[in-house]
This record gives C-alpha cells, structure tokens and sequence, in this order.
C-alpha cells in the first residue's frame, strides 16, 4: 500500500476496512466515500492485482460468504439497495452492467470460436446445471434444438443420474453451468465422461481453477459477489452468443428447423382441432360355404 499514490492509498484503506460494504458499492459510491473519483478506485483495484472493481468485489462476496448467515446476507442488500424504485434499479442495473461487461472483457475469440467448434461438430449436446444454473442448461437445450441440433438437458441427480449417464457418447459434448459450488455428481459426470471420451465444456467463474484441468474448454461467466443479481445473467448471456454463431454455421439446417417449428405451432394454435378423415366401413366376408 506505500508505494500506492495518496488517493489510491485511501481507496486502499477504504477497501481494507468495509469489506462487507465495497460488494453493493458503485465505483461512484466508493469515490465519494474516499473523496476521490470512480476513476481512482478502478486504478486502485488493477494497482493491487485486480482485474478491476469487478473481480475485487467478487473475491470480497466469496469471503464474506462464508462469514454471513443468508438472512444476514439478503438484509444487507435490501438495506443496500434501499427501499426507493430509483435507487434498487440503480443499483441492480448498476451490478449487472458490470458483470456483463467483465464477461465480455474476459472471453477471449479463440476460446470462443473452440466452443462453436464443439458444438457444431457434437453428435449430441449434453447440458447440467446446478441450482439456478439449471435454468442455464435447460436454454442451451431448448436453443440448440431449435437449430435443428441433437440436445438434451440432465435434470437427475443422486442416484437416478447414472440413467442420464449412460447415453453420453465419445463425439458428444458436455456443457456444465457450475459457477461456484461443488457436489459429488459433477465429479461423477466429469470421470464418467473422461471414460468415454466425451469433451466437457465448463462455464463458470470461482471454479475453473478448480476444474480447468478437468474439462476441454473453459469459459469464465462471472458471478454475482453481491446477490443482487441472479446466479445465470452472465451464462445466458454467453449461451445466446453460442446460439447465434452456431446457427450462422449452418444458416440453412437453422432456418428450416426454425420453419418447421413455426409450421407445428401454427397447427397447434389452430382454433379447431383437425379432423381425421373417416373410415370406410368393412365390407362383410362373403359366405364361401356350400
């Protein structure tokens, strides 16, 4: 901290010392707070090895995680984010702004063009995801579908996953959404899939150090330190990338699927059902007896 400039000494001390406020904190906030400028605190952030204020906060809401009981937790950010319309959007707008733009600054084009590559060239996309993840991996599926793509979404955990197992192939992908936290079924899926030759594709944040050596690709979604905004908005936003450049691939299988589609809607919402044509009636067998 001495060799920081005094502004950025006193965003230090700031940082230093309200861990638990810097998470719902704006740059602006922290600015103010500290008599400085947003500028000056994101210089502070990279001066002591951060990415930016992003990825501080994140590691200061892994810590306090474990400190704080989640009652605890969500009082903090009611209190945080006050009980005014305009300051609870300022502040939820504000977190998944940052998010969004962190994600983006940190996938790199080949890591994305490799995860195209997968996609395009699985027999099978096998999607699981964790808790809210889930919701992740059931839009990968319902995307990928309607590109006229082989998709399915692993919902069993425990004991009924290895039903869910036993079809995964050497020529498929598995997509996990696993931001930060661990259970016995993803290490089961990743040796399972290892065994078979299956690639394994991993988006994540706090884990893929934990994973990265596990999986054939990588791509960080960065998540919320705060809670003030929901576990998959980075994923989702990830997933809708993968979606459209899989589909520029191959715009003619994408755009007949997407035809098809339209057509059976079409006749599901029609207002009558249709009517099966009738039968003929059998004609009676002739009496052939003497």
């Amino acid at each position: 901290m001495g060799d920081l400039p005094p502004a950025e000494q006193r965003v230090a001390e700031y940082l230093r010392d309200h861990g638990q406020e810097i998470i719902f904190a704006t740059a602006e906030e922290i600015g103010a707070a500290t008599g400085t400028s947003d500028a000056t605190v994101i210089r502070t952030a990279k001066a002591l090895g951060y990415s930016g204020l992003p990825e501080l906060k994140r590691e200061a809401g892994r810590q306090a995680i474990g400190k704080t009981r989640p009652s605890a937790r969500l009082r903090s950010r009611i209190d945080k984010a006050g009980q005014e319309t305009t300051s609870l959007l300022d502040h939820v707008f504000t977190e998944a702004t940052e998010r969004l733009l962190e994600t983006r600054r940190l996938i790199e084009e080949d890591d994305f063009v490799a995860a195209v590559d997968l996609l395009t060239g699985a027999r099978e996309v096998v999607s699981f995801g964790l808790g809210p993840s889930e919701m992740s991996a059931q839009y990968l599926t319902l995307r990928l579908r309607r590109l006229g793509r082989q998709a399915r979404q692993i919902t069993a955990t425990g004991f009924l996953l290895a039903d869910d197992l036993l079809g995964i192939q050497q020529s498929d992908v598995v997509v996990l959404y696993v931001p930060g936290r661990l259970i016995n079924d993803v290490f089961v899926l990743l040796d399972h899939a290892q065994a078979v030759g299956a690639s394994v594709m991993l988006f994540s944040d706090s884990l893929l150090p934990v994973l990265a050596d596990r999986v054939s690709l990588t791509l960080t979604a960065v998540h919320s330190g705060s809670g003030l905004t929901g576990e998959a908005l980075s994923a989702l936003l990830l997933t809708d990338c993968l979606a459209l450049a899989v589909a520029a691939r191959d715009r003619d299988r994408s755009t007949n699927t997407s035809e098809l589609l339209n057509s059976l809607r079409s006749t599901l919402t029609q207002s009558e059902p249709r009517k099966r044509p009738a039968r003929r009636p059998r004609r009676a067998a002739k009496d052939t007896a003497p």
